[in-house]
């Protein structure tokens, strides 16, 4: 299926870039894929108790309003991440946001949490099947009065359907966002949140998880570092969209406004990833994302720390028959490295 899926690439590039988004959603909903076959158990990952059939993820960015994630799923991921979904529907920011660097196999979007709101999320999210494992990404409404609290509402709304929550403080496309990240608020920001969702699911709460973003000085680093270790975290991912341009971009996109993903945020993002996991003493799951494109960029983000990984912009230039060769490629780099499973490879180093 993700074969016939990859067949459509080509109309979807000839369309704008939010129109071929939004073609793609309507198509797993009109036509939603067959399951690809079981992984084998070389790439299963337990994390939080549960059990992830293989460690390649979808990042939040694409489902955004939990509409598809079972048809995902059967694209062979090995888990899907919903969102960013705020507490009240937003239109985000004005029309274009979302432009391919195709030269430099990227992306910038400067979307600002589009979202349809709470609500018709979690009501989607109940609904499911529980078939796979699915997070729920949630952020705060661009005019809203109290930012901590939104969270809260998106923990006490989404806590009981989702296999795990993200908090989304590292978008640079909402202004004021990314302070959210500083020592002087984080303790009582996910103190809120774990109250919160106790209250939501006293029985099995789901894993709570930060976002951070790439372009954290060396003092910001140490101190999340230093947060997530006494807070009782249960993860960070590690990391979002950045808002510097390298130098040798080619496309003539490049200067736009917005969050930079896709390959040139490989390297930053491994290397943010090896520090956390270094700062962490590997304590703390973290999940890998950023420029992955092939089984070799997940294969060194998983050596580097990652416990799973995340792609979404590749898949704009691939199709989703990606998801099928790295999964290949990270069983092929394990053996040849000596691994029985991809579990024994997570933090190993370069190779």
């Amino acid at each position: 299926m993700a074969a016939l899926s990859d067949l459509a690439l080509p109309l979807l590039r000839a369309l704008p870039p939010e129109a071929a988004h939004r073609a793609s959603i309507l198509g797993l909903r009109a036509f939603p894929p067959r399951p690809e076959p079981p992984d084998p158990a070389a790439l299963a990952v337990k994390l939080w108790d549960r059990i992830f059939p293989n460690p390649v993820g979808l990042a939040a960015g694409y489902d955004k309003h939990a509409e598809v994630p079972d048809a995902l799923l059967a694209l062979g991921f090995g888990f899907v991440e919903s969102g960013t979904i705020t507490p009240l529907p937003q239109p985000g920011n004005p029309k274009p946001r979302l432009f391919r660097l195709g030269e430099d196999r990227a992306i910038v979007n400067r979307l600002g949490f589009n979202s349809q709101g709470l609500e018709p999320a979690a009501r989607r999210l109940k609904a499911r099947q529980r078939t796979g494992i699915v997070g729920a990404n949630i952020g705060r409404n661009k005019t809203t009065a109290d930012p901590i609290e939104d969270y809260v509402r998106g923990v006490a709304a989404l806590a009981p359907f989702a296999d795990y929550l993200v908090v989304n403080i590292s978008s640079p496309n909402t202004p004021g966002l990314r302070d959210m990240q500083r020592k002087t608020v984080l303790p009582e920001f996910i103190a809120r949140l774990q109250v919160a969702r106790a209250k939501a699911t006293p029985r099995r709460p789901p894993p709570l998880l930060l976002k951070i973003a790439p372009d954290l000085t060396p003092q910001e680093r140490h101190e999340i570092a230093e947060v997530a270790l006494f807070s009782g975290i249960d993860g960070l991912v590690v990391a979002n969209s950045t808002v510097a341009r390298p130098p040798n971009l080619e496309s003539r996109r490049a200067g736009e406004a917005g969050g930079l993903s896709g390959a040139p945020l490989f390297a930053p993002s491994t290397a943010l990833l090896a520090e956390i996991h270094h700062l962490t003493g590997g304590r703390i799951p973290l999940i890998g994302v950023g420029g992955i494109s092939s089984g070799a960029d997940a294969y060194a983000k998983i050596r580097a720390g990652a416990s799973a990984v995340q792609l979404y912009t590749a898949l704009v230039f691939e199709g989703p028959g990606l998801v099928r060769r790295i999964k290949e490629d990270l069983l092929r780099l394990i053996k040849r490295d000596g691994f029985a499973t991809i579990r024994e490879a997570i933090g190993a180093g370069p190779p």
